[in-house]
C-alpha cells in the first residue's frame, strides 16, 4: 500500500487526484490487475466523473448543498453533519482496473477527492491486486 497527501483550501473542494494515483500504479509496478484508491476520513469521498470540464464538479457541489445543506437543525455537536452525509453519499473507496500499466479509465473520467469539512490536509491510500 502506498500513501499520498491531498491539501485543500475551502469547505467544499472536489482535487484531481487521478495522476497522483497513476504515480502511485506505476510505483507500485502494477502492470495489470485493480487498485482501490481508499480515503480513511469520514468527512470526505470519492468518487469518478468528468475531469474535462470543471463546470461538472460546481454543478455536484451545487447539487449536495440542496440535498444536504450545511444546517438544517442537525444533532451532531460537531456541527459538521452534512459533511458526514455528503461523504457517505459519495464513499469512501474507487476501484480501477489497470491494463498494460495505465488507469482504464473513461475518456472524460478522472478520480476525484471531495472534500466537505475543510480546508484540511487529507491521506489518500492506494493497494492493488495484480502484477
Amino acid at each position: 500500500m502506498q500513501t499520498f497527501s491531498v491539501t485543500t483550501s475551502s469547505r467544499t473542494q472536489f482535487v484531481d487526484i487521478t495522476r497522483d494515483v497513476q504515480r502511485v500504479v506505476k510505483k507500485l509496478g502494477v502492470q495489470d490487475g485493480v487498485v482501490t484508491v481508499f480515503n480513511p476520513h469520514t468527512t470526505a469521498g470519492l468518487t469518478i466523473n468528468e475531469h474535462a470540464d470543471p463546470d461538472v464538479m460546481t454543478d455536484m457541489d451545487a447539487v449536495l448543498d440542496r440535498m444536504v445543506p450545511w444546517s438544517d437543525g442537525y444533532r451532531h455537536a460537531e456541527g459538521n453533519t452534512a459533511a458526514h452525509v455528503k461523504a457517505g453519499l459519495m464513499g469512501a473507496s474507487v476501484q480501477v482496473i489497470v491494463s498494460g500499466g495505465r488507469l482504464a479509465l473513461g475518456t472524460w473520467q478522472g478520480i476525484f477527492f471531495c472534500e466537505f469539512d475543510g480546508p484540511r490536509s487529507r491521506k489518500v491510500w492506494v493497494a492493488s491486486s495484480g502484477a
